[in-house]
């Protein structure tokens, strides 16, 4: 099978339909038009230099290059996620800890697919090395910044009740274990619903490229599975580590709670 390649004009005409739908948001006046386009823009050309980017990776492959562009992809997706809060820690906390929560487990996972299961020679080749983290960092980025945002969203409204816990003797861990699960449950759903809709109500992103791209759908299933396995584990641990993290940096050395150090995000 040959790959169908796709012209500046089909690309246009694409584009179109985000036109249309901005102006059905005008209409309606819900406010949405400008950061529709906007954000179109963006990613088009995000995409655009990530292209350009990956074509010079794919032909001097190296890994010093492989690790900053890694790296890179780490601070960016650390921003992300502080970026969507709507209360979050103020200073460096605020753009440390979505960073912290990402890079233990996103780095050890890769590692293990690269080195152990997929096996590419040599193991950090950019053809797999960095489509599979750039998978694993979108999906666990998503996660992480919403069990933040539920976390602190649950802290700030509920401070009184987690006081009274604290009065009454609880330890931090204690007072606040309830919120901490409800947060960790609400930032691992979405990965949960699109392990049990793959395949059923969706085709998965890497399995219809690799379709598209030619290769037989049974191997493309077979790495769908794989990536699947290493996005639904990596966003989990990165968000429970992330989680507990921001839960304890909630309160002080002296166990009480310290929501002057959260600021809203107007």
């Amino acid at each position: 099978m040959n790959l169908v390649n796709l012209s500046a004009l089909d690309l246009g005409l694409a584009s179109a339909l985000i036109l249309a739908l901005a102006a059905m948001s005008l209409w309606l006046s819900l406010g949405l038009e400008r950061t529709l386009l906007i954000n179109a823009l963006r990613m088009t050309v995000q995409l655009l230099l990530v292209g350009l980017v990956l074509k010079v990776l794919f032909a001097h492959a190296s890994l010093l290059w492989i690790a900053l562009g890694a790296g890179f992809m780490l601070l960016v997706a650390g921003r992300e996620v502080m970026a969507r809060q709507q209360r979050r820690f103020s200073g460096a906390w605020g753009y440390g800890l979505g960073t912290l929560a990402l890079t233990v487990p996103s780095l050890a996972i890769i590692l293990l697919a690269l080195v152990v299961l997929v096996r590419p020679v040599p193991w950090y080749e950019p053809q797999y090395a960095i489509p599979m983290f750039g998978m694993l960092l979108g999906n666990s980025m998503s996660g992480v910044a919403v069990g933040l945002d539920r976390l602190m969203q649950a802290a700030w409204q509920q401070r009184n009740v987690i006081e009274g816990q604290l009065l009454l003797g609880q330890t931090w861990d204690q007072a606040i274990s309830e919120l901490r699960h409800e947060a960790a449950r609400a930032g691992m759903i979405p990965i949960i619903n699109s392990m049990a809709a793959a395949g059923v109500v969706s085709l998965p992103g890497m399995m219809t490229g690799q379709i598209l791209a030619g290769s037989p759908p049974t191997e493309a299933v077979k790495y769908q599975i794989l990536i699947m396995f290493l996005i639904a584990a990596n966003t989990g641990f990165a968000t429970l580590g992330g989680v507990w993290l921001g839960s304890k940096r909630l309160f002080d050395e002296r166990e009480r709670l310290r929501l002057d150090r959260l600021r809203k995000v107007t």
